[in-house]
């Protein structure tokens, strides 16, 4: 499988304090970013919810590239120039460039495996004549349980609840970034009330957004569709507690699982 994720795009960082300018903002710790070790790292409200997610990517020449949901792009690129203040940070759109994933077994020259979860397979940023058709990399990823992007929504979930801390894209150890004191508390707290869950149809009907019910207590969110498929924020303790009631969504029933890369 090899496709081109039209639904990403690419803003560019460069200048003398990119990386200082980022590890103050997001997630992840941009001292580890390197051009063999990209990240994966979102950016937060002051309460620690997430607002944007994406990938960093790293050159040999200092600039700094993030591959992020095409559809937020432009929101992104105003809250980056909101915080940039007096730093010395040119902020650019990313058009010449497109995003490709793929699950072969080779690895393209300057592709990266994804940072997230080996199985999701790897990516690249490239010229647009790298284009490579529109394989389903969505029911890839649906299939892995892995959100992203517009499933977190903005300002909807803490990053902990969204599962960020298992696809690697927290780092417990570096100064402060924007969120990070709810963040931590959490993390420190050590007991994760929500998660964000794969969630299908029984039926294979579409899937519409709405509460989650077990029997008649409300234990969540449907907060992403894609078809009879999606994602939900739900309770653990509610769920847990529902046992072999059956979970409902707008009168549809519905089935809930964890993937094997969540931990909690």
């Amino acid at each position: 499988m090899r496709a081109t994720l039209t639904d990403r795009a690419v803003i560019v960082l460069s200048g003398d304090d990119t990386r200082a300018f980022l590890q103050g903002l997001i997630t992840n710790d941009i001292e580890r970013l390197a051009p063999t070790n990209p990240l994966y790292a979102a950016l937060l409200t002051p309460q620690g919810k997430i607002l944007f997610d994406f990938f960093l990517i790293a050159d040999a020449f200092g600039r700094v590239y993030l591959d992020c949901v095409a559809a937020l792009r432009e929101a992104l690129i105003k809250r980056l120039t909101l915080y940039r203040l007096r730093a010395k940070v040119t902020i650019e759109r990313g058009d010449d460039f497109l995003v490709v994933a793929g699950c072969d077994v080779s690895v393209p020259t300057g592709g990266f495996i994804d940072p997230r979860f080996a199985a999701l397979g790897w990516r690249i940023i490239g010229p647009r004549e790298w284009a490579a058709g529109t394989d389903d990399y969505l029911a890839h990823r649906l299939n892995l349980g892995v959100p992203e992007g517009m499933d977190f929504g903005q300002d909807k979930m803490f990053a902990l609840d969204a599962g960020l801390e298992e696809l690697h894209a927290v780092a417990f150890d570096k100064g402060c970034y924007v969120g990070q004191e709810l963040t931590a508390r959490m993390k420190h707290r050590g007991t994760a009330r929500k998660r964000l869950l794969p969630v299908v149809a029984a039926d294979g009907g579409a899937l519409a957004a709405g509460a989650v019910l077990a029997g008649a207590v409300n234990i969540g969110e449907i907060a992403s569709t894609y078809g009879a498929r999606g994602f939900a924020l739900l309770r653990l303790d509610r769920l847990d507690e529902a046992a072999d009631a059956p979970l409902t969504a707008n009168g549809t029933v519905v089935t809930v699982s964890r993937p094997a890369w969540l931990t909690a």
